[in-house]
């Protein structure tokens, strides 16, 4: 998924949880309230329509709804809850990998509280617009622990890192000491089939080892911009500096899908029956 289609994705299910929640609000049980005793029981002007209440129950309603839409403190909060429960740390079991995710939607938030806190439009817009790659971000952070956390899962694996370099040397060792041709034939077909997966475990887990260490340095270069944004002001929003920061970002995400498509070229896997993407 695409930076722009995740940040949409999630405002777009924000909208329609503010949208819910001004509906659940106390305010909008009292207006019902009121305008249900209103309507039954009050006629002030002999004039007065019998839809007059209720018009005026939708009128108050939908105010509650737009102040709650353009309130950014509740917009911003739905938003970093959505995100947090998309990208839940809690689904990777691997420790180190979900104290990783959860720095890295720390260091989200506190960056979306700096934006928000910038008082000067320009500057904040600037400033929302850089970090809208944050997202995207994180996103590939979560895919990479994703696969790595399988990966550490997975039993078959971890079984022959260790089993297949102990059968190549057992088989090296009777090789040496077989005289049948045929028999000979037969385990220097093994052997080298050993070999063969010997080769392609290395070749994942090196693989393995070099994702786990790109999460460790996305994790450090996303403190890094968190700490550059902060010393962003306004006369430097078309800066190089700005500029700089917006091409870091950019490399990282690019760094980390990078990643990720190496992972599905070597490891063909699934969690809970599912192919991960």
């Amino acid at each position: 998924m695409s930076q722009e289609s995740i940040r949409l994705s999630i405002e777009q299910q924000a909208r329609r949880a503010i949208i819910q929640h001004a509906f659940l609000r106390w305010e909008s049980a009292v207006i019902v309230a009121g305008t249900l005793l209103l309507s039954f029981f009050s006629h002030p002007f002999p004039w007065w329509p019998w839809w007059g209440w209720p018009l005026l129950g939708v009128i108050a309603e939908a105010l509650i709804v737009y102040t709650s839409l353009t309130d950014a403190e509740t917009a911003a909060r739905v938003v970093a809850e959505l995100f947090r429960e998309q990208f839940d740390p809690r689904q990777v079991q691997d420790r180190k990998l979900r104290d990783r995710l959860s720095q890295a939607l720390e260091y989200r938030e506190r960056i979306d509280r700096a934006v928000r806190q910038q008082r000067e439009s320009v500057l904040r817009q600037h400033l929302a617009d850089m970090a809208a790659g944050i997202d995207d971000w994180i996103s590939q952070m979560f895919r990479l622990a994703r696969r790595l956390d399988t990966y550490h899962a997975d039993t078959v694996i971890q079984r022959d890192l260790k089993a297949v370099p102990k059968e190549i040397e057992s088989l090296q060792a009777r090789l040496r000491l077989e005289t049948d041709p045929a028999v000979r034939g037969q385990m220097e077909a093994t052997l080298e089939s050993k070999r063969t997966q010997w080769r392609s475990l290395q070749k994942l887990d090196d693989t393995m080892e070099r994702a786990e260490l790109q999460t460790e340095h996305s994790l450090s270069a996303l403190g890094t911009v968190y700490s550059q944004l902060l010393l962003i002001g306004a006369s430097e929003v078309d800066s190089g500096r700005a500029q700089r920061l917006r091409e870091d970002i950019r490399q990282q995400v690019m760094s980390l899908q990078d990643m990720v498509d190496s992972i599905n070229e070597v490891y063909d896997y699934r969690v809970e029956g599912v192919r991960l993407k």
